[in-house]
């Protein structure tokens, strides 16, 4: 059961794709009069997102909504927002997964900053493990689904047509949880993936000057959205501000970043250090 906050989002959510439905409009057609991204009207209808009250009025217009109908939208809408957002027990993937999933099954080209932790398209099954094993109240059926749909989604890295492109501190590649046998399947993971033609994969190496300080790690998706990573979960934003300087920030760390050749020789040096971790603890 959710709280007070998220069951109010659902109820807002499953009214308006009532009148989508009622008005004959697919979520695409109305993301494009309401001129929003789709994933916005996705996340919105599924109670996953709460729309500001400029992005609930495109859509009301773009819906032809008659006053009264507004107003009741409007009405959930605030609802919503004076709501409690206490919530019992939750799952790992609903604060974790659920602000992501949407985004990057829908984006076409998605640029990821991680500067602690792996960004999601990048972790192993035990990696995430670990990531959502740490997430408060985590059951293990509760980490075992969210495992599951985590490793479901990065095949999207394979699919044809698709662009991935991540940027990485060389802090990422040395923060381990579990032990240096997990982050050893780990680095051999990311030099599998490197060579993908799919995917672009650059490291700001420790002895390089960072152009931005980095804050915490965030993802865009396209660019109509991006996913903001904070300590409790993933927040999602398709504010075109917001959006534009994430994107510019992405761009230095993009800049400052080595590949190809240097990125695989630092993992390999990286992978060496472990392995020195790995017999000391054997000994």
């Amino acid at each position: 059961m959710g709280s007070e906050r998220q069951e109010r989002m659902k109820a807002l959510g499953v009214r308006l794709r009532g009148l989508r439905t009622e008005a004959g409009l697919t979520g695409a057609v109305l993301a494009h009069r309401a001129g929003v991204g789709q994933p916005t009207v996705s996340k919105v209808e599924n109670g996953r997102m709460v729309p500001s009250a400029d992005v609930l009025d495109r859509l009301a217009r773009a819906l032809d909504l008659d006053e009264s109908t507004r107003q009741e939208v409007r009405d959930l809408l605030v609802a919503v927002e004076t709501a409690s957002d206490a919530v019992e027990a939750p799952e790992p993937q609903a604060s974790v997964v659920g602000a992501l999933d949407e985004a990057v099954r829908s984006a076409r080209l998605v640029r990821s900053f991680g500067c602690v932790v792996l960004p999601a398209m990048l972790q192993s099954a035990e990696y995430a493990r670990h990531v959502f094993g740490s997430a408060p109240d985590a059951t293990p059926e509760a980490v075992g689904r969210a495992v599951a749909a985590r490793v479901e989604r990065q095949s999207l890295l394979y699919e044809p047509g698709r662009e991935s492109a991540f940027v990485l501190t060389e802090a990422v590649l040395r923060t381990w949880p579990g032990s240096p046998a997990l982050m050893l399947a780990q680095l051999d993971r990311l030099l599998a993936v490197e060579s993908l033609s799919t995917v672009r994969l650059g490291v700001l190496p420790w002895r390089r000057a960072v152009p931005v300080m980095p804050r915490h790690g965030f993802t865009l998706c396209d660019r109509a959205a991006v996913v903001v990573e904070t300590f409790r979960n993933e927040r999602a934003s398709d504010d075109s501000a917001e959006v534009v300087a994430y994107e510019e920030t992405f761009r230095q760390f993009e800049a400052a970043a080595v590949y190809g050749s240097e990125v695989r020789e630092l993992l390999l040096r990286v992978m060496a250090d472990f392995r020195d971790l790995d017999s000391s603890a054997t000994r």
